[in-house]
């Protein structure tokens, strides 16, 4: 029998006391969150790489990454608290010296919904926006981590009270229990067919959500690129995290003329970065489950592996696999790959290629790499994705200051920094009005004169 409404009516009734519109109450909470992580690094990575991120680096990078955002969340706290006055404001009012404020409430009681791809990143990330925008926070863990799961339950009640930030576990039944209780925000990351449901399930409470989901993710190689530079970028986005990262490029589509110097690239580029047995590479992580190797083992045509194909099912491990030439027919390119697998298609002419990209669902993230600035510009104009980058993937969610979030299936609303501030919050607009002061034509009894008066109100 779980506890949640428990939890969730306990931290209702801290709310209501105002105790978490604070200032102070905010930097607590991050001051705990940081304390728990700093405390406990080693202790997080450990267990992340026996759930399955065996890459130091990665470990590394989820325990850190947090803690940025700590630390440029604390910085700029403060200023994303005050209210903002709004100008201008119809002239007619100013003149009578009334004002304009939009205030930044928070929701209420949020739950956070973790994924597995980033144990604590894409878990933590969310839930610090959230605590910085006052809310009170229950964090639901991912069964798919049983280690990295099982030391949340256990370190966040060590380090916070549950009334401000609580943490649950449990399986698809537990979601189901807690998608019936009244939470005044959701933010969930998963997948788009699990966010159909979370937003169905919110529907019924009018709760507002936050959704970040996924999708296949396009690279656009142009005839003028650095090969070299798109060939090596490209391969690490689709491997890094085993490929789970829902940002990683799903496939890469390269124009014809130098297609094949990319694909020699790509493949000097997995050598380079993870050996000749990327097995033994310490900088390679597993898959979540022997599973998910399989299904992407179907999705292989093995005429078109280039390099890698190699897996071992029970060891929850798929080499770095490179796939060409593809086509828009092939199994491979009807949903988003989420592996450490990189379909290569070749292109003839842009237009044509953005025309038929355009036909899928928006990715959540889209890449080109190009010196060609007319081509650029295309691309960036007429492809809608959630966010990306010009000669570069994935790295643009390192940039704290800039919002992520999709667009269409691949997501809605964005956080990071004050755009996940101001998403986690409501804008709260109240015009004030000097004491003394009447807008006479308001009031009935109305003539001409007053209705005609009436038109002050839409010049500036």
């Amino acid at each position: 029998m779980n506890n949640f409404r428990e939890i969730f009516d306990r931290q209702s009734e801290y709310f209501d006391t105002d105790a978490t519109k604070s200032y102070e109450w905010r930097i607590d909470q991050l001051a705990r969150m940081e304390q728990m992580l700093k405390e406990n690094d080693l202790v997080f990575q450990k267990a992340m790489g026996k759930d399955f991120k065996t890459s130091y680096a990665e470990q590394v990078f989820e325990t850190n990454a947090p803690l940025g955002t700590i630390a440029a969340t604390r910085m700029q706290l403060r200023d994303w608290m005050e209210p903002v006055e709004v100008k201008p404001i119809p002239k007619f009012l100013a003149e009578q010296g009334y004002k304009g404020m939009i205030y930044r409430e928070p929701f209420g009681v949020t739950l956070v919904i973790g994924p597995f791809n980033g144990p604590l990143l894409l878990s933590l990330r969310p839930a610090i926006n959230a605590i910085a925008a006052g809310n009170p926070v229950i964090l639901k863990t991912s069964n798919a981590l049983p280690e990295t799961s099982a030391l949340l339950l256990a370190l966040i009640p060590k380090y916070f009270d549950p009334a401000c930030f609580a943490v649950v576990g449990g399986d698809r039944q537990a979601i189901s229990e807690l998608l019936k209780l009244p939470f005044s925000f959701i933010f969930f990351t998963g997948s788009t067919k699990v966010g159909k449901v979370i937003m169905r399930a919110a529907a019924e409470t009018l709760t507002p959500v936050l959704l970040e989901l996924g999708g296949q993710n396009p690279v656009i190689v142009d005839e003028t690129a650095n090969i070299r530079d798109a060939a090596k970028k490209t391969v690490w986005g689709a491997t890094t995290w085993g490929g789970q990262w829902c940002t990683s490029p799903g496939y890469v589509a390269v124009h014809e003329s130098v297609a094949d110097a990319f694909v020699a690239e790509a493949k000097e580029a997995t050598l380079e970065m993870y050996g000749v047995n990327p097995r033994q590479s310490p900088d390679y992580s597993k898959l979540i489950s022997g599973k998910e190797v399989m299904r992407l083992v179907s999705l292989i045509d093995p005429a078109k592996v280039v390099i890698g194909g190699q897996y071992d099912e029970a060891d929850r491990y798929l080499a770095p696999t490179i796939v060409y030439p593809v086509n828009w027919t092939d199994e491979i390119m009807q949903d988003e790959v989420f592996g450490p697998v990189l379909p290569i298609i070749a292109y003839r002419d842009l237009k044509d290629l953005i025309r038929q990209i355009k036909r899928l669902p928006r990715a959540l993230s889209g890449y080109i790499f190009s010196t060609n600035a007319a081509n650029i510009d295309y691309f960036l104009h007429s492809l809608s994705f959630g966010g990306g980058g010009v000669n570069e993937v994935n790295v643009y969610l390192y940039v704290e200051t800039m919002p992520f979030g999709g667009v269409g299936n691949s997501g809605m609303g964005h956080y990071y920094g004050k755009y996940g501030f101001e998403n986690l919050t409501h804008a709260k607009s109240v015009l004030i009005s000097p004491a003394d002061k009447e807008i006479s034509h308001l009031f009935p009894p109305y003539d001409k004169e007053k209705v005609e008066g009436l038109n002050n109100w839409f010049y500036y």
